[in-house]
């Protein structure tokens, strides 16, 4: 396996490292010192617990680090204005550079306090969650929540470089790795169909497991061309869009429940089972695959269906901002096959509602 993938974007591309991360991070950093820039890391209360030196081992100082609590409600407008104060109160300027040290929450609210920052400032992703290296950490999408809606409020900010590490997974929680997996199965089921068949014969993927660096390569490579096709998600049809593959669903889900009751993959996982039944219900794939990703999920510790009922008007409600929407009609991603993603307008509302109703919300 190689040891990086390159994002191309013109003069905003950059490597994805996926081995010997350690000694790049070592490496980027005593570039960036030599040039006399200053350097920051965001990061969670949590990870810091479970690494408490991976920071100090690759070079960063005590001082540079913010340090955040963990979890969704990170991802806000508070915690957004506390990171530039952060920034602002070490006079940093526009040659500085961030780091994001952490999993998807941490890797969206850096990116974007990145992009705000004196009208943007470099920053860098060491993912440390199987969710934010396959698929938040890659294609420069940042953003935080506010109470109306997920990452209603960001910036598209390419990051100069990725590092994934796959050994810091090791000190993730089981259900958090679960968690990941839900993004890891939405690849197989939007663009790659043999990834899909590899997962239904690997059986539960963990964090030892000898297939796991080749799927999350595959994973970030899937992103890489699609986002390198369409950066800014602005394809009238496909494109970026198709990486939100069960997400209009599970962006409702975690406004209506609030943020945090579901670990966003496992609203994820929840929205890849409505996605199909979508497609089936539009005569898209046939409805034996229905069971095929039930299982793929389940083997892999994530719900398929809500753990309490939540109110369907509230979730169409949620539904109506989601960013896909394009003339007050709430766009879809579907499957013309498993492997084969699209978007798909015009669906009707008693459909959804009726889908919503068999995930048990009432």
């Amino acid at each position: 396996m190689t040891e990086t993938l390159q994002v191309e974007l013109g003069n905003r591309s950059y490597p994805i490292h996926f081995s010997k991360s350690l000694e790049a991070i070592k490496g980027t950093l005593t570039q960036l010192r030599t040039n006399g820039k200053a350097v920051r890391v965001l990061s969670d209360a949590n990870l810091l617990e479970l690494l408490p030196q991976y920071l100090n081992e690759v070079g960063f100082h005590a001082d540079e680090v913010l340090v955040l609590p963990a979890g969704e409600p990170t991802k806000s407008t508070a915690a957004f204005s506390e990171a530039l104060s952060f920034l602002a109160q070490a006079n940093l300027n526009r040659d500085s550079a961030l780091f994001a040290f952490g999993g998807g929450v941490i890797g969206d609210l850096t990116g974007f306090v990145a992009a705000a920052y004196l009208r943007g400032i470099d920053f860098y992703q060491i993912p440390t969650s199987l969710l934010a290296m396959v698929d938040s950490s890659v294609g420069g999408k940042t953003g935080i929540n506010l109470p109306e809606g997920k990452n209603l409020v960001g910036a598209f900010w390419q990051p100069q470089a990725v590092y994934i590490d796959p050994e810091t997974l090791k000190t993730l929680p089981i259900q958090e790795f679960s968690a990941g997996m839900a993004e890891v199965i939405k690849y197989g089921m939007l663009a790659d169909i043999d990834l899909f068949q590899e997962l239904e014969g690997l059986g539960p993927i963990h964090s030892e497991s000898e297939a796991l660096p080749s799927i999350i390569r595959r994973c970030c490579a899937i992103k890489a061309q699609i986002v390198a096709d369409d950066e800014t998600e602005t394809a009238q049809s496909g494109g970026r869009a198709l990486l939100n593959l069960g997400h209009t669903f599970a962006h409702a889900i975690e406004n209506v429940a609030g943020y945090g009751e579901y670990l966003h993959g496992e609203a994820v996982a929840i929205g890849l089972v409505l996605a199909t039944k979508l497609s089936i219900k539009l005569g898209q794939v046939e409805a034996n695959w229905l069971s095929r990703v039930e299982g793929l999920l389940a083997s892999n510790n994530l719900p398929t269906q809500l753990k309490a009922p939540l109110s369907i008007s509230a979730l169409m409600t949620a539904m109506q901002r989601d960013k896909k929407n394009r003339s007050g009609q709430i766009r879809f991603v579907t499957m013309e096959a498993i492997g084969k993603a699209v978007t798909t307008e015009n669906v009707a509302t008693d459909l959804v509602q009726n889908l919503w109703e068999a995930a048990g919300a009432v």
